[in-house]
């Protein structure tokens, strides 16, 4: 049964666009009948590669209906009761079908009914921010919160809630252009909360479902590219700390945008393997032309099973195609670039 979860990995892989770099043998498959466990001081027994590093490896779901920041109903409060807990989780798992009373701009949202959507659950905090204590992002500096008032910056953001027709494919977000939906740090949504790790000797790959985008994060000493080379995701160097995993990353593209950052934003992701079959994800943000101070988030991934398909958002972007041609119907105009 083990083989066959490796198989069914491995082929999920494959069809996510890592054939080019297990054919390289970057990434060999890893037989279990070598791994061994890890008991580290506080006794939580975890799984180890052949290798000897802890073993990250599988298929997690990371979905969560927790807020990023406290609500101002739980201000002072870190974490809920367990009917808190229950209430929480049964209106989102009803949410689609409660539509009585909703606006029309909120009905829309909700898209379809309640079988599509998969979003999670608590987990029994009121908000994924650990740092600072209340919850909450830190400030942000005067001249980033001139930007977020902004007219161009009202915008976009009038476009990407269809209150205005859009100019042209990049006045909307990048998961609408079927670029890259979940940026760094990885967030969670309302369905497809899914990542697939594999490891070798030296490397780390974090296969995302939505878009299916790969990280393949090296743990060597290599050094860190120049700053006029920006990428989707960014670029990651990762180390190990004791038995976690430590992934820095830096060079975001200026339209790969996360909360209202700048290219100067530089994320530090922890991932610790638990002995409950979890991963504890940590994350810490800063930006020092935005926030006047980091901030730390965490949550944890929970072991699901498999495969991971493949993420196709919409063949052809067809959505951008009706979304661009509705903008010049709206606009007058009958060509859009």
């Amino acid at each position: 049964m083990r083989q066959c979860c490796i198989q069914r990995q491995t082929r999920a892989l494959l069809r996510a666009g890592l054939s080019m770099i297990m054919t390289a043998g970057i990434f060999a498959p890893v037989a279990l009948a070598g791994q061994s466990t890890l008991v580290d001081s506080a006794s939580r027994a975890i799984p180890i590669t052949p290798w000897g590093d802890p073993d990250l490896q599988g298929i997690w779901t990371h979905g969560t209906i927790t807020p990023l920041e406290r609500p101002a109903e739980y201000a002072g409060r870190e974490l809920l009761t367990a009917e808190e807990v229950a209430a929480l989780n049964h209106a989102s798992d009803t949410r689609a079908e409660q539509r009585e009373g909703l606006t029309a701009e909120q009905d829309v949202a909700l898209a379809y009914n309640q079988f599509w959507w998969d979003r999670g659950i608590s987990i029994g905090r009121t908000s994924l921010i650990v740092d600072p204590l209340d919850g909450r992002l830190p400030a942000r500096l005067p001249d980033a919160e001139r930007l977020a008032a902004s007219p161009e910056t009202e915008r976009i953001r009038a476009i990407r809630r269809g209150r205005l027709p859009a100019s042209g494919p990049e006045d909307m977000d990048l998961g609408d252009r079927c670029l890259v939906y979940r940026p760094v740090p990885i967030t969670s949504s309302g369905y497809n909360n899914n990542v697939q790790i594999a490891q070798s000797p030296g490397y780390v790959a974090i296969l995302q479902e939505q878009i299916h985008e790969v990280r393949v994060i090296p743990l060597d000493d290599r050094p860190a590219l120049g700053p006029a080379v920006g990428q989707w995701l960014g670029v990651s160097r990762g180390h190990w700390e004791d038995d976690t995993l430590v992934v820095e990353t830096t060079n975001f593209r200026d339209d790969a945008v996360y909360l209202g950052s700048s290219t100067n934003r530089h994320v530090v992701e922890r991932l610790t393997r638990m002995s409950d079959g979890t991963i504890r994800y940590e994350f810490t943000v800063s930006d020092p032309t935005v926030w006047t101070a980091a901030w730390t988030g965490m949550v944890p991934w929970r072991q699901a099973d498999g495969p991971i398909y493949e993420y196709a958002c919409h063949e052809g972007n067809h959505g951008m195609v009706g979304i661009l041609t509705g903008s010049r119907a709206e606009d007058g105009t009958t060509s859009h670039r």
